[in-house]
């Protein structure tokens, strides 16, 4: 899956140095050697050297592993373990003792291969690794991706990004999260070095680990421009940082000027992307040149990808300016998912489309936006609320508060991050849609719950409304 560049600098751990293409192959291969088949493995991520040596021998020899954060709560790990049965456990050490029921295999510096004894299961031939879906990292329904999903993708992303060995991307997202595998396949496929830190970029040690280590990229979602934003970045002095990438949800159009404005000033790429798990990570992005004429798109179709917009009934629209159900078409779109052991065995359910979930329209120059989710619209009174546009509404109105739009029918909750403003969010709520006030809720709660890609969860925030 990928090649060996040689001397070639491969990665650079912020606690270890760097290690070259031939020193990752070299580890790879002696992990390898303790496994010796092709089986299911369970892998504990994180921003690391070894972590990365995993999915590496994983991928070139054709173990199936499953990626999941290493800070994964240990009941919910024991949970996906009964389920799906792997064979092996790469790890951290110090999970080891969470861990006690099973024989360490094999050590490389801080992980170490663990041993269940669980019997064999049959795996579909070109099954080549599974994410969790992106609601929740302990739920047992994963999304099967293939060699094939795999390689397309990297090798559309190299296109479209124009990557090569001198790139040096930072890590900003976790490992087992689609976006941030991604920017791992499409760099370690050109031969470029990856610069891999645990620090949060809210920690001058990472700005510290960027500068010195000359990173050419960061990437980010939503909440990360957010963050970036506050931090003053337009600021800072980055001479090395040629590009950054957004993608993992909708950037609101305001912020996506701003950071357009800014890479245009500073002679950077500012490129919007737009992804899922189940396209393998990416199927739109909107070239740089375009970033500030068409601010608030998330683009055109990658390189062997296609759209189309659906209505209720599945016919296609043709018209522009029509919201309808974005479909993709292409190689990277995955086989499926799996929720129990058996689904492993499963072949390709997707042959290639994608329905996606998103609602979206399309301009007068073919470009794209996301308008919301299919299932992120409320009727309230008999009118159709769209809770991803209430929350940028209230973003836009109310600047630096944090906020999380949930409901059902007929009665729609705000979550905020202060209480103080609850009183003013539902006034201007009232007024710009001209709905009842006893449709609105608005709560004041400490911090809106997020996963470790900066989405937010609304499963926890549905469970308080």
């Amino acid at each position: 899956m990928f090649q060996n560049y040689g001397e070639r600098p491969a990665l650079i751990d912020e606690n270890y140095g760097a290690l070259s293409y031939q020193q990752l192959f070299a580890d790879a291969e002696v992990l390898y050697r303790q496994i010796g088949k092709r089986c299911l493995v369970f892998s504990l991520c994180r921003n690391s050297a070894e972590s990365v040596i995993g999915y590496v021998s994983f991928l070139n020899h054709r173990v199936a592993p499953l990626l999941l954060p290493e800070g994964l709560d240990g009941t919910l790990l024991h949970t996906l373990v009964e389920l799906y049965r792997p064979q092996f456990i790469w790890c951290p050490e110090e999970r080891r003792g969470q861990l006690p029921e099973w024989e360490k295999a094999y050590q490389q510096r801080n992980y170490v291969l663990l041993k269940t004894g669980y019997e064999e299961c049959e795996l579909f031939d070109e099954l080549a690794l599974l994410l969790t879906t992106s609601g929740s990292t302990g739920s047992p329904k994963l999304v099967r991706q293939s060699y094939k999903n795999i390689k397309a993708n990297m090798e559309s992303i190299a296109s479209y990004l124009e990557l090569d060995e001198t790139e040096r991307p930072i890590t900003t997202l976790p490992m087992n999260y689609t976006y941030g595998l991604s920017i791992i396949n499409s760099h370690l496929y050109v031969g470029a070095a990856i610069l891999l830190t645990e620090k949060p970029l809210t920690q001058r040690a990472f700005w510290d680990f960027l500068e010195r280590r000359q990173a050419s990229s960061i990437a980010g979602v939503p909440y990360t421009y957010e963050m970036l934003d506050k931090l003053k970045l337009f600021r800072m002095r980055l001479p090395s940082l040629r590009t950054m990438t957004q993608a993992g949800g909708k950037l609101s159009p305001e912020l996506h000027k701003k950071f357009a404005e800014y890479a245009e000033r500073e002679g950077k790429r500012f490129i919007v992307m737009y992804g899922q798990t189940e396209a393998t990570a990416r199927m739109a992005y909107l070239p740089y040149e375009k970033s500030l004429e068409k601010y608030g798109s998330m683009g055109i179709a990658i390189p062997g990808g296609r759209f189309e917009l659906i209505d209720a009934d599945g016919k296609t629209i043709e018209a522009e300016e029509t919201v309808g159900e974005l479909v993709y078409y292409g190689e990277n779109v995955t086989l499926g998912y799996a929720e129990k052991r058996a689904d492993l065995k499963l072949g390709d359910e997707r042959n290639g489309r994608l329905v996606t979930g998103d609602m979206a329209k399309r301009d007068a120059d073919g470009f794209y936006y996301i308008v919301g989710r299919k299932k992120r619209f409320l009727k309230i009174f008999g009118n159709r609320v769209n809770l991803d546009e209430t929350e940028r509404m209230v973003k836009r109105e109310f600047p630096g508060l944090d906020c999380a739009a949930a409901g059902r029918d007929d009665h729609l909750y705000v979550f905020v991050t202060d209480g103080e403003k609850a009183d003013a969010v539902k006034r201007y709520l009232t007024e710009k849609t001209g709905l009842n006030g006893s449709a609105f809720t608005v709560k004041g709660i400490d911090a809106i719950p997020k996963n470790d890609a900066g989405k937010t969860l609304y499963k926890e925030l549905e469970e308080i409304t």
